[in-house]
C-alpha cells in the first residue's frame, strides 16, 4: 500500500505539517522577543537558549506561560513606537505647497531670507506639487 493510497495518512501528514510549522513560528518569536527584550541581561538571554537547544518544545513552552504576557505588552509597544513613527514621518512630509510659500514670506517678511532665497523656495515648493 503507498502513501497517497490511504487517506488517513495524508491527514495525519497534513496535521504533522501544520504543527511543525506552527511550533517553528512559535519558536522564532519566542527568540525574537528573546533579543529584543531589554529587561533580561546577555545571561539570561543565554541561558534561554542553551535550553531551547536541548529542550525546545518544553522551553517554548515555559517560556510562553512565564513570560507571555511580556511578549503581548512587548508587541503592542513595538507597533505603537512604529505607528507613532509612520504618522510622525507623514505629517513631517505632508506639507502643502501653499504652507511653505506662507512660511517662506513670513520669512522674507522678517527679513530672514531675501527675495532670491523666496523664489527658490517657491519653485521648489510648486515643483514638487
Amino acid at each position: 500500500m503507498s502513501f497517497w493510497d490511504n487517506l488517513w495518512d495524508i491527514v495525519w501528514w497534513v496535521f504533522s505539517a501544520t504543527v511543525f510549522f506552527a511550533y517553528l513560528f512559535t519558536l522564532f518569536a519566542v527568540i525574537g522577543d528573546l533579543f529584543r527584550d531589554q529587561s533580561l541581561n546577555g545571561w539570561a538571554k543565554a541561558i534561554w537558549i542553551i535550553f531551547m537547544v536541548f529542550l525546545p518544545f518544553l522551553t517554548v513552552l515555559v517560556y510562553i506561560i512565564a513570560r507571555g504576557k511580556g511578549m503581548n505588552e512587548r508587541a503592542m509597544e513595538r507597533s505603537r513606537a512604529a505607528r507613532e513613527s509612520t504618522e510622525e514621518y507623514i505629517r513631517r512630509v505632508a506639507a502643502s505647497p501653499s504652507e511653505e510659500i506662507s512660511k517662506a514670506q513670513d520669512l522674507l517678511n522678517a527679513g530672514s531670507i531675501n527675495q532670491e532665497e523666496f523664489q527658490a523656495i517657491k519653485n521648489r515648493a510648486l515643483a514638487a506639487a
